[in-house]
């Protein structure tokens, strides 16, 4: 008798391994990575999972001398380095370069979720405290490398968004908008911070960056807020004020809704023409072919469809209860970037001097995949903007972030010009700001 109760438990272990198996086995691509970019990507059916795919790829940092792989008749070279978590980057008018070293708030417990979360993050190079500060790196000799490493504004609260009007800096928090007083050639601010609006960071503030632009005549900020959710699961009141972007009127200190149904706008940056345009990255847990991360223009009162919605109408079964009503006014993205690529950085090439090639376009940093099989991302491409809109296929500008074997040597996060136009690209797991110029 015992015997036969052991073979059944035995039997109904194998049938519990094989159904734990059945649902979490990654979820491998169909396409391939070029397919899902453009401005028409090849959207296959959704393939809904109860675990994410998970690929992360393993950290290998950067050895002395070594660099990732710039595109033909560009040089690639190390601006700044030894830096902690680099994230984003701002150049002052004298050509000072901010850099935001900062990461996540600490996450309150979160259970199974915030458990498998860290040690995502740990095993992608992430899982490091937030020093919470913008360090200034200067190039006073002009050499193309900073000499000049020193703390500028510190105890934040997971900064990232940063911007200069008149004599004020402004600064994004994961939790509020601050301004600081600025002059020219300061090393460190040394007055106080002003909060002028706060910003939804509830916990667990899955996405807590908090990007800036400001306005071109420098009256209006412009404020990127991610979603706190993959697809408002926990409710969309936590959502209140959140995947979004918001327009904040400085003379007037108000702050209103500009555009909605971004899970998790992150880059923004204004085109030739004066248009505010940003990189968002889309929802996860339909498959390793779905959904697109994208470059969209950001147009007042705009709704780009998250969590109902996706890609200007494609319904997401998940999300309940259905808003059918919603996708006649959704607005579609203009260019997708791949599946699971995780744009982050993005600025238009107008600004730039690496050549005719690389002028007509923005430059994008993909900080890499970690729920897609394979890889996906891990580089800083080029968008084309032939006719002043995007098209055609992404070109490659700087790639090799992951080594033969697939692990991270590092992973680009964020990208500007500098004064001297070479393009400054930040590395979060590197450690380093990378300098991107023409060769000469």
């Amino acid at each position: 008798m015992w015997k036969h109760i052991r073979n059944i438990t035995l039997i109904f272990i194998v049938l519990g391994a094989i159904g734990v198996w059945f649902l979490t086995r990654p979820d491998e691509a169909k396409l391939p990575e070029s397919a899902l970019t453009g401005p028409q990507p090849q959207l296959t059916e959704p393939r809904p999972q109860t675990f994410p795919t998970v690929k992360v790829a393993d950290v290998d940092r950067w050895k002395v001398g070594e660099a990732p792989i710039a595109a033909p008749g560009l040089i690639v070279e190390r601006f700044g380095e030894g830096l902690d978590h680099p994230r984003n980057l701002y150049v002052l008018p004298n050509g000072d370069v901010l850099v935001a070293e900062t990461n996540s708030p600490p996450r309150d417990g979160g259970g199974i979720e915030g458990m498998v979360m860290r040690w995502l993050m740990g095993k992608a190079g992430a899982g490091v405290p937030s020093a919470n500060r913008i360090t200034l790196l200067r190039d006073a000799d002009g050499d193309g490398k900073a000499e000049v490493k020193t703390p500028f504004i510190t105890g934040l609260n997971s900064p990232f968004g940063m911007v200069l009007v008149g004599n004020r800096l402004f600064v994004a928090n994961t939790d509020a908008l601050y301004s600081f007083p600025y002059k020219e050639g300061d090393t460190k601010i040394a007055g106080e911070g002003k909060m002028l609006t706060r910003l939804n960071a509830k916990a667990p503030n899955n996405h807590w960056t908090r990007n800036l632009a400001a306005s071109p005549d420098g009256k209006k900020i412009y404020i990127a807020v991610g979603s706190n959710s993959n697809i408002g699961e926990r409710g969309l009141d936590v959502e209140v004020g959140r995947a979004m972007v918001f327009e904040y009127d400085i003379a007037k200190d108000v702050k209103i809704p500009y555009a909605s149904g971004l899970r998790n706008p992150v880059g923004m940056d204004w085109d030739s023409k004066g248009r505010l345009w940003t990189v968002v990255n889309e929802r996860d847990m339909l498959g390793s072919d779905l959904v697109p991360d994208y470059l969209a223009l950001v147009e007042f009162g705009a709704d780009y469809g998250w969590p109902h919605h996706y890609w200007g109408g494609f319904t997401d079964a998940r999300v309940q209860p259905p808003k059918p009503e919603k996708r006649e006014y959704e607005r579609r993205p203009d260019y997708a970037l791949g599946a699971h690529t995780a744009p982050l950085g993005l600025v238009f090439g107008y600004q730039a001097k690496l050549g005719a090639a690389f002028t007509n376009g923005a430059f994008v940093a993909r900080h890499g995949s970690w729920n897609r099989k394979p890889a996906s991302g891990y580089d800083v491409i080029f968008v084309p903007f032939p006719n002043g809109e995007p098209a055609g296929k992404p070109v490659n500008v700087l790639k090799g972030f992951l080594d033969k074997d697939g692990n991270a040597q590092g992973r680009p996060t964020m990208v500007t010009v500098h004064k001297d136009g070479s393009l400054l690209v930040s590395d979060d797991v590197g450690n380093i700001i990378w300098r991107v110029r023409a060769k000469t």
